[in-house]
């Protein structure tokens, strides 16, 4: 009985898995950023184009790109983020999410960093 009742969820679940679509989206021409020092409660926003980089404190931020639900430019952006130390040791590389920061965060003892929107112009 157990092993019907698992085979009839893994079913349920493979056949459900089938109707979702994979959102389209746009490449915006750049992002627009926010760091927090939180040693000393200091905000910033960091304008990044696609391929740029930028200095953060200690931090060097570089956009690869970034990306929105096609024909909502407000929608949620998200953007490929790679975030050295000043030494060159690599603190964060991947996908950040606009609405959803704390999904795939950068784990850093002093700095935040988040994405905010994607710039279309």
């Amino acid at each position: 009985m157990k092993i019907a009742l698992i085979a009839a969820l893994g079913f349920g679940l493979t056949a459900a898995g089938a109707g979702f679509a994979q959102e389209e989206a746009e490449t915006g021409t750049g992002a627009m950023l926010r760091g927090l020092d939180k040693v000393n409660g200091h905000v910033t926003d960091i304008e990044l184009s696609n391929g740029e980089s930028a200095k953060f404190g200690r931090l060097t931020v570089s956009l690869q790109e970034c990306r929105f639900p096609v024909g909502d430019a407000a929608g949620d952006a998200y953007a490929f983020l790679r975030i050295n130390e000043a030494d060159g040791r690599e603190v964060f590389a991947g996908w950040m999410l606009a609405s959803s920061p704390a999904l795939n965060a950068m784990e850093h003892s002093r700095y935040d960093v988040w994405v905010l929107r994607c710039k279309t112009e």
